[in-house]
């Protein structure tokens, strides 16, 4: 049986591939072949990015609430620690905006987690 060399379905899969690498730099952009290699390796990078961008979130939750609780006279850990004592139930990225939007209330937790290290 003879290769379809200029059926719909070849001609879909390609354009979709050059569709994907549209603003891709030289031959990557408009060469088939090359394009398929470009997305591929794009596509891994983005998907692995992805579950990366939780931990850096994480990390920069970490410091900002690091930085709120040192200007209290506590560090992050013993303030972590001081939450978990108190039974106090909140995430990082809350404390965080906390830290950010509403310092008062932010202070108040600081509080709890003190007493409950005193304790």
């Amino acid at each position: 049986m003879p290769r379809a060399v200029d059926g719909s379905k070849r001609k879909n899969h390609r354009k979709k591939i050059l569709k994907l690498a549209k603003g891709f730099r030289g031959r990557r952009g408009t060469n088939y072949k090359a394009a398929k290699d470009a997305t591929v390796k794009a596509l891994v990078h983005s998907y692995v990015s992805r579950r990366d961008r939780k931990g850096d979130m994480r990390s920069l939750w970490i410091t900002r609430i690091n930085a709120a609780v040192r200007a209290e006279g506590i560090s992050y850990s013993r303030f972590i620690e001081g939450l978990e004592k108190a039974g106090v139930a909140i995430n990082r990225k809350a404390l965080s905006n906390m830290a950010i939007e509403d310092p008062v209330a932010f202070k108040t937790v600081v509080d709890v987690s003190k007493k409950a290290l005193e304790a």
